[in-house]
């Protein structure tokens, strides 16, 4: 993507930061962030930074391209206000694409979730039936279904990408999201601290870990190709917690054992597993993950050694 005006919403947390920079590269680029999991440290000099809601009824969606990142991005922010979630993620989404379209915009890319698979050790195609058991997976399923309203009453372009458990590590835009972080970047930094990692349950959980360089890629793609539908942004393998702390270990030259907690977020709602399958995205725009999970572990852990 080149010489356009871009949105990015959410643009100064951790995948809207890393989205936004690289696009500033080639772009005229817009960042808006409310400032709640967002900071303008995150972003370059060459993005125009935004502090901004987006439920206001004056968003800078005069752009070629909208990348709808903002939301309240976990189960626990939702069960903390169950109606400012659905406010940011469901009322900020329309409110974004309608006044996006007013400007003449028609190309919009919006992060949905892969948790509405469930749980599920085999890769999940975009076509499986899923289920809603939270209200943060409520707030991303209705965004599914307003994307869709949009394109068939209105004909814009609207991409849902289906993010896997994405990380970058505290070396990158990550770090301010503290408890909100990956895993991974709350692993290593325990571990290259002396501390052990809290790991709920067994630690026998498995996600599909997706390097944030990958996602950003895959985020354009969608853009460039100007998909309708949604799209699984995911590596196709998954690894246990026990796994990836013994792999941090390796890394940094620690030798911590992790602490095994009670997991606080009730088993019903809980998933436990998860695994992309990406051919659908492949097939679409070529897209496929270039990091490795060992590569994806080194970039986590260099700035530590």
């Amino acid at each position: 993507m080149e010489s356009q005006r871009v949105l990015v919403t959410g643009g100064g947390g951790f995948i809207g930061a890393n989205l936004a920079n690289k696009l500033a590269e080639n772009n005229d680029v817009v960042a808006l962030d409310d400032g709640y999991l967002g900071t303008p440290e995150n972003v370059s000099d060459d993005v125009e930074y935004v502090e901004q809601s987006v439920l206001a009824d004056d968003l800078p969606t005069d752009v070629d391209v909208v990348f709808h990142l903002a939301a309240l991005s976990s189960y626990a922010m939702h069960e903390d206000n169950p109606t400012h979630g659905a406010r940011v993620n469901v009322e900020g989404f329309v409110n974004t694409v309608e006044q996006a379209r007013d400007d003449g915009c028609d190309t919009i890319v919006y992060a949905s979730t892969s948790s509405i698979y469930g749980s599920r050790t085999e890769p999940s195609p975009e076509d499986m039936d899923v289920t809603v058991n939270t209200g943060y997976e409520a707030s991303k399923m209705a965004r599914e279904t307003y994307a869709e309203y949009f394109q068939n009453h209105y004909d814009l372009t609207l991409a849902g990408m289906r993010f896997f458990s994405v990380y970058q590590g505290y070396g990158g835009a990550e770090e301010h999201k503290g408890e909100y972080a990956n895993v991974i970047a709350q692993f290593a930094d325990d571990l290259a601290g002396g501390d052990a990692p809290k790991l709920y349950g067994d630690g026998e959980q498995t996600r599909d870990f997706t390097h944030v360089d990958d996602i950003v890629r895959g985020l354009v793609l969608a853009a460039e190709h100007e998909l309708n539908g949604v799209y699984n942004l995911g590596t196709g393998e998954a690894y246990d917690f026990n796994t990836v702390v013994e792999m941090l270990n390796d890394e940094l030259g620690t030798d911590i054992e992790p602490e095994y907690v009670e997991n606080p977020i009730p088993e019903d709602v809980y998933v436990h597993d998860t695994c992309a399958d990406f051919s659908r995205m492949h097939d679409a725009t070529g897209w496929e993950p270039e990091i490795s999970f060992e590569e994806g572990i080194e970039l986590v852990c260099a700035p530590y050694t």
